[in-house]
């Protein structure tokens, strides 16, 4: 009986450092556990070749894991606002021709903020604001620096346009950057969408430009840091979104 009671009393002490490595470390995007697993290879085969190298490796996969991380986020409950769809730093807010040349919108302007995320921060994207997405575009291209105003146009990116109500849309554009070689956009055309959800992640370092109506109050400044899920952008009147 004290045998079987001490393997208990071991098994519980070992849930309970579960649950404390649980509240250290966030969840990871399943889209990194190829990478971390490519990183943890390599930091074997480095350690056989000597230690410095196994050390480097180490640091690299600890990077790795960091890097993937998806923590969970708490949206703001309130109605007619836009929220940050990536972490990072606000690079500029602007007035732009909308980044879609298909529609008989193509000549019209709207406000852009842009969002520069670097090698640490957070890369899961997330939905600025609830409604039906009923475009979505890919557009191959170079892979300039992001946080260059040049790469909205001329980077790689996937371009989502989301309907919030009947012709009033905002476009979520997520752009590859000088090390980013990877978009992943889980998005589907007539997909609805919540504000605050998941909806891709781009690898590693990029851009996210988000585009709202000019009637939309911005609410967000140049150089403010943003957290995505959590960070109110813009909000607008129920006037602004009804015909």
């Amino acid at each position: 009986m004290n045998k079987q009671k001490d393997f208990f009393d071991k098994f519980g002490d070992f849930l309970k450092d579960i649950d404390l490595l649980k509240s250290i470390i966030p969840p990871i995007h399943r889209a990194g556990y190829p990478f971390i697993i490519l990183f943890i290879v390599c930091t074997v085969i480095f350690s056989t070749l000597s230690n410095f190298l196994g050390w480097i490796g180490v640091i690299l996969t600890i990077w790795c894991v960091y890097f993937f991380r998806d923590p969970e986020r708490v949206t703001p409950k309130k109605d007619n606002i836009l929220v940050a769809p990536a972490d990072g730093k606000i690079l500029s807010i602007s007035t732009e021709l909308v980044p879609e040349n298909l529609t008989e919108d193509k000549q019209k302007k709207m406000n852009k903020i842009s969002i520069f995320m670097n090698v640490f921060n957070v890369h899961v994207n997330r939905i600025p604001v609830s409604g039906k997405v009923i475009w979505l575009k890919y557009v191959p291209g170079a892979f300039f620096n992001a946080s260059l105003d040049k790469s909205s146009k001329k980077n790689e990116r996937m371009i989502s346009k989301i309907e919030i109500k009947r012709d009033v849309f905002v476009y979520v554009v997520q752009i590859a950057g000088l090390v980013a070689r990877r978009i992943k956009c889980e998005l589907e055309e007539n997909q609805s969408v919540n504000i605050g959800d998941r909806f891709g992640i781009i690898r590693f370092g990029s851009r996210v430009d988000l585009y709202v109506p000019e009637s939309f109050k911005i609410n967000s400044l140049e150089n403010q840091i943003s957290v995505a899920g959590e960070t109110i952008l813009a909000e607008f009147d129920n006037k602004d979104v009804k015909k």
